[in-house]
């Protein structure tokens, strides 16, 4: 007699091999639960493109966070969150995102090609065990091949797809509908693949320039007319298309409550304006635009838009011998809700460099502790304060230098703070003294600045028209029902049954109507009862 006792040689498993590897790995990869953690991981990455600022999108706002957060920028820095869109984790999720859907959506868009070609499936034998079933006793008709043709012109019109089965007492009809709901699903999945490809093509061949103007100023579409530029993997220089843009005015409507029965949004701006005039290089055509928050000025290959503005005022600086050694408007950085704006002035055709650091109150009053500050947004009564400092502005080195900070490690505070002189004030059309005998410098004006960002995708409008295919598959597969109908001749008349692909509660209506289409008003139809089982057939996928 055999042992019952286990054997204790060790069992050899076959080798799986690379290409098995291979292929395992290829089916998890392109499989729907991949494919769905992909795309959450994906929603996930890009929260902190939304939390950080971008050097694509705000290089302004990272040189503040460095300037804030010294200690942790240069980490985030390292782990690129200032730079999320391009990095290598997310561009990582990204492809592998775009793999597993092509490999998840070609296999079913074939197996789907198929079953389009294929006729309905065969008359179950037993219909009993569908879950909508019901037999007609039929006495009015006497050719019961009638019958059949006649369901198979309902269904027809109903959209089904259509086979005759057999003759005789085994005839039968089988009917299916619903394809348009894979199709729409799978149409919903190709739209996302075109989706991914426009973010990719569109995002390397795009880019995105900053440029602050100074009412009156103007700048041209080229690399050295902005302040900062941030190409795409395939940008080329070629796509700037020649022209210019000149602000020449720049309004701002803030809410004013004169009943002072709503304290609270006094001050609030509620509209921006920057009106602007183009110039085509290849022409010379000039026209009159306007830029609006939200509403950009459309140009050749290039969207401008607003994205921040504020006050420039208008200095001069003149030396001990009256020589002009700065002159012209200085964009301040708002630094609170009222515009009280921070401004850096760097003096350097002088015998010994100095820096001012200057805030501007547009209505300027005083707080309890003495400190200045501003009221209200709007230019009632502009006023200008200066601490400043002597000695190296170090931009004799050769590295960049932020315009908008001044870097005083090597600088001697010579007005204001506790330097023992006092800082400098002014008011509109004044002129103060310098410390040191540097000379005098003068409040001439105040004009306004804004912001531009021109930007560039030919991307967007296939992710706007893939976007919308993606919205019409979809709400396509959600809506058709995906149905089977089989009408089978019997001795007393015929029966029949349907069946849906997942929860259908119009089945049963689909069956009772069908047979009241197809029984004289005299015939009578009952429905039989099914078998108490639970095991009742349900739809696959083909």
């Amino acid at each position: 007699m055999p042992s019952s006792q286990p054997s204790n040689e060790d069992v050899i498993q076959p080798a799986i091999g690379l290409k098995g590897w291979l292929r395992w790995t290829w089916r998890q990869l392109t499989s729907m639960r991949t494919a769905l953690i992909l795309l959450l991981l994906l929603a996930a990455a890009a929260v902190p493109g939304s939390v950080f600022p971008q050097r694509s999108a705000d290089p302004n706002g990272v040189t503040a966070y460095f300037d804030a957060n010294p200690t942790l920028a240069p980490i985030l820095d390292k782990i690129q969150m200032f730079d999320v869109y391009t990095s290598a984790w997310f561009s990582a999720i990204y492809i592998l995102l775009f793999a597993s859907l092509i490999g998840c959506v070609l296999p079913r868009t074939a197996a789907h090609a198929r079953a389009l070609r294929l006729p309905p499936v065969a008359t179950p034998k037993n219909l009993k065990r569908m879950p909508a079933f019901k037999a007609v006793a039929v006495t009015g008709i006497k050719n019961q091949d009638e019958l059949l043709a006649k369901a198979e012109t309902l269904l027809k019109k109903q959209g089904y797809r259509v086979a005759r089965e057999g003759e005789g007492s085994t005839g039968s009809v089988s009917a299916e509908r619903g394809y348009l709901r894979e199709t729409g699903n799978l149409i919903f999945h190709l739209s996302l693949i075109g989706v991914l490809i426009a973010v990719g093509v569109g995002g390397g061949m795009s880019y995105s320039g900053q440029r602050v103007l100074v009412e009156g100023e103007s700048f041209v579409n080229n690399l050295a007319g902005y302040d900062s530029f941030s190409p795409g993997t395939f940008f080329n220089e070629n796509q700037l298309v020649p022209f210019s843009v000149q602000l020449d005015k720049f309004e701002v409507d803030f809410y004013r409550d004169l009943t002072l029965k709503n304290k609270a949004n006094a001050g609030t701006p509620t509209d921006f304006r920057a009106y602007v005039t183009t110039t085509m290089g290849s022409t010379g055509k000039k026209s009159a635009g306007l830029i609006r928050v939200n509403e950009p000025l459309s140009m050749p290959r290039a969207n401008l838009y607003l994205t921040g503005n504020g006050y420039a005022p208008s200095i001069t600086i003149r030396d001990a011998k009256g020589v002009v050694v700065y002159s012209g408007a200085t964009a301040f950085l708002p630094q609170d809700k009222n515009y009280t704006s921070l401004g850096v002035i760097k003096v350097t055709d002088v015998p010994k460099q100095y820096g001012i650091i200057s805030f501007f109150y547009p209505t300027v009053g005083e707080l309890p502790s003495g400190a200045l500050t501003s009221l209200y947004p709007d230019a009632a009564i502009p006023m200008l304060s200066m601490n400043i400092y002597q000695g190296d502005l170090g931009i004799n080195g050769g590295q960049p230098k932020n315009v908008f900070a001044l870097d005083v490690k090597n600088m001697k505070q010579i007005a204001g703070g506790k330097s023992g002189v006092k800082g400098l004030r002014l008011q509109l059309g004044e002129t103060a003294v310098l410390p040191k005998n540097l000379g005098t410098v003068t409040f001439d004006g105040l004009r306004r600045f804004a912001s531009l960002d021109v930007d560039y995708n030919p991307g967007g409008v296939w992710v706007l028209a893939f976007a919308l295919l993606a919205l019409a598959g979809v709400t396509t597969s959600l809506l058709v029902p995906r149905r089977r109908v089989w009408v089978r001749k019997t001795e007393a008349g015929f029966e029949m049954a349907a069946l849906a692909r997942g929860d259908d509660p119009a089945l049963e209506k689909v069956v009772a109507d069908l047979a009241a289409q197809l029984t004289p008003n005299k015939s009578k139809a009952k429905k039989v009862a099914k078998p108490a089982t639970t095991d009742q057939p349900k739809e696959t996928d083909e």
